[in-house]
């Protein structure tokens, strides 16, 4: 969709119809602090019909564990990234699934602000409830008065996209404090989430760490800022090739939440604490589940 946005905006620039593209630069222009100030979400765009079926295909479930006091906000962990991140946003950009189970929660899936930078693309992600990763666009929601608001982080980022291979339990995790950070700062409560068949949906080739082609793909991210998995699946009428994701279940199980106390100045020492339970209660809700799910037994989850 973000390729076919960007084609038709240079279309426009190069057309009869430029002079269309260059309002649209003005809006783009007078509009893009939104992104980081809570965005600009429409419920008829996250009622289409289309995301029933979207959510069917897989298809995908939201399981619940616990209750979550609308009174509190909160910053919900997703893990893991997987290629599509199909679990995040059927669960939380499109309704009812998400206020069916927590009524008075308001999801916020935050990613990468490159995104927001792709003409007519970042209306429509913002219209589905996706805002910008940047701190100021986590503050803006976590500051909301009186509760209510849930920011949805994908804690391992694109670094963690390259490890989305089947049957893989591997999270980037370990180096990324910077959610405890936001959360002691805000004293919003933490959620681990944990999204069982995330990492079926795709193959991808073969990209070991130290080989060359995961070397030029770590490369490629430093630059761009996302990365780029080689990956495949199924075609529309043969099943041995082509881009269309798996018809794998997926299941995101929304754990108990982690009460923080605000701390405006946390210190190195208390993110570090906050940051070891929130691993420990994050493989808890691994263990306690992953037998429903078809994971074996003797598999854990690996933080690096």
């Amino acid at each position: 969709v973000a390729e076919f946005c960007c084609g038709f905006f240079v279309i426009l620039i190069l057309g009869n119809f430029w002079f269309l593209a260059v309002l649209y630069l003005l809006w783009l222009y007078l509009d893009w602090e939104t992104p980081c100030a809570g965005g600009r979400r429409s419920q008829w765009v996250r009622s289409w019909t289309v995301w029933k079926y979207f959510r069917e295909y897989f298809p995908i479930h939201l399981i619940k564990t616990s209750e979550l006091n609308p009174n509190h906000n909160y910053l919900l962990g997703f893990h893991p990234h997987g290629v599509l991140v199909a679990g995040a946003f059927g669960n939380f950009c499109t309704d009812p699934p998400f206020k069916n189970l927590f009524p008075g929660l308001t999801p916020y899936l935050h990613i990468m602000p490159i995104w927001f930078g792709c003409p007519f693309f970042r209306e429509y992600i913002m219209s589905a409830g996706m805002v910008s990763a940047s701190k100021e666009s986590v503050s803006h929601v976590l500051n909301n008065e009186g509760g209510g608001n849930a920011s949805v982080i994908v804690i391992g980022g694109a670094e963690e996209s390259l490890n989305a291979h089947p049957g893989s339990l591997t999270l980037n995790i370990l180096n990324r404090k910077g959610f405890i950070k936001m959360a002691l700062k805000h004293g919003a409560h933490l959620v681990p989430v944990f999204s069982f068949g995330e990492n079926e949906l795709f193959k991808q080739v073969a990209n070991p760490k130290g080989s060359w082609l995961r070397n030029v793909q770590e490369k490629l991210q430093k630059i761009m800022g996302f990365a780029l998995p080689l990956f495949h699946a199924r075609g529309v009428f043969q099943y041995s090739f082509g881009l269309i994701p798996y018809r794998q279940p997926i299941h995101t199980v929304v754990g108990s939440p982690i009460p923080v106390k605000q701390n405006l100045n946390p210190t190195t020492e208390e993110i570090d604490q906050l940051h070891a339970l929130y691993l420990q209660k994050l493989k808890k809700l691994f263990e306690e589940h992953k037998s429903n799910y078809g994971i074996p037994a003797h598999k854990s989850l690996i933080f690096e």
